[in-house]
């Protein structure tokens, strides 16, 4: 009997081993002296798991907001705008973008394929009429997709919002967004509310972003982070809204986020109960320092300024919390 039991065992090995042998890339890592340090397993054609890496912490992620000062293939294929909006733009996880004067996504797609150059992977969201619209001005989201997830589970990426009397010169556009870095489950999902509004009506279409922020809260009723960012047409905009919107804050007070202005036109704002991801890190994008640009020559990127806030990869701030169901698109 013993015989029979030590023959299965060899059978087995040799079937496991000729296994792995078939399916997997064995890598050893060996120290000076010839000993074993270090294994890793792969399936063939991929890159090797190492399991050190399995559970690492996600760092947080960056959000932000551009006006890109009416931008389109002109403007785009200025070396130096080009160069300066991709290096800027690479930087951050999702953006949001407004000012894109274009009735196509053609000058998107010249944009992300600029950003990639850089090494990166973006993609983009616009809302569908983008296409079908004689609209020649609208929004965009960029996003990291090796860190950034977009949902699709509407049957589109982004969609476009108005209020009910029809007000709002620009749509504001929408999207819900999910960390790509932690489990399906303790990743932090948000919905990105994009606003530009005009300049000349500012107040008045400022006062419709309450009943505007309910309506969406009340269209993702599983999602409590629904964060407001974009352009609000107005040095005091950020404040109109907070004042508006119940328990909401702004990531940028007191600080220009115009070349030529002395308080914030452009601004990040989200509930300070619900938003308990946010890290307390937030910035406006010093553009001349970073980049040694003349005022001419910045002038030529944007008359605006970015503005980012940091948020944590996981819902609640800390790995454990569960996130709420969620169909993001296939990564490439």
């Amino acid at each position: 009997m013993p015989r029979v039991i030590l023959s299965l065992l060899l059978l087995a090995a040799i079937v496991g081993g000729g296994y792995v042998y078939m399916y997997y890339d064995v890598r050893v890592q060996r120290d000076e002296q010839g000993s074993i340090q270090h294994v890793t397993l792969s399936l063939k054609g991929t890159e090797p798991i190492d399991p050190a890496t399995v559970n690492a912490p996600q760092p947080p992620i960056r959000i932000a907001t551009f006006n890109l000062a009416g931008l389109d293939e002109r403007k785009l294929a200025k070396p130096k705008v080009g160069a300066v909006l991709a290096r800027m733009l690479c930087q951050f996880d999702v953006v949001a973008v407004q000012n894109i004067h274009a009735r196509n996504r053609g000058v998107l797609l010249e944009l992300v394929r600029q950003i990639n150059a850089t090494g990166a992977k973006f993609n983009f969201a616009v809302a569908p009429e983008v296409e079908r619209s004689e609209a020649e001005m609208y929004s965009a989201f960029l996003f990291n997709q090796a860190r950034i997830e977009v949902d699709v589970s509407q049957g589109s990426t982004a969609y476009s919002v108005n209020s009910p009397s029809g007000e709002l010169r620009y749509k504001p556009l929408v999207a819900l967004f999910r960390a790509a870095g932690p489990g399906d489950e303790q990743a932090f999902t948000f919905v990105l509310v994009n606003v530009h509004t005009d300049p000349d009506k500012a107040a008045t279409e400022l006062a419709l972003l309450d009943d505007l922020y309910r309506a969406i809260r009340s269209s993702h009723p599983g999602e409590d982070d629904v964060i407001i960012l974009g352009d609000f047409g107005a040095s005091d905009g950020d404040r109109l809204v907070t004042d508006m919107v119940p328990d909401t804050v702004s990531a940028i007070a007191d600080t220009p986020t115009t070349l030529r202005g002395t308080r914030p036109v452009d601004n990040i704002v989200f509930n300070r109960r619900a938003t308990t991801e946010f890290t307390g890190r937030s910035e406006v994008f010093d553009l001349r320092r970073t980049f040694d640009l003349e005022v001419r020559e910045a002038l030529e990127v944007s008359d605006h300024l970015l503005v980012w806030a940091e948020f944590s990869s996981y819902e609640g701030g800390q790995a454990g919390h569960v996130s709420q169901g969620f169909a993001p698109t296939t990564r490439k």
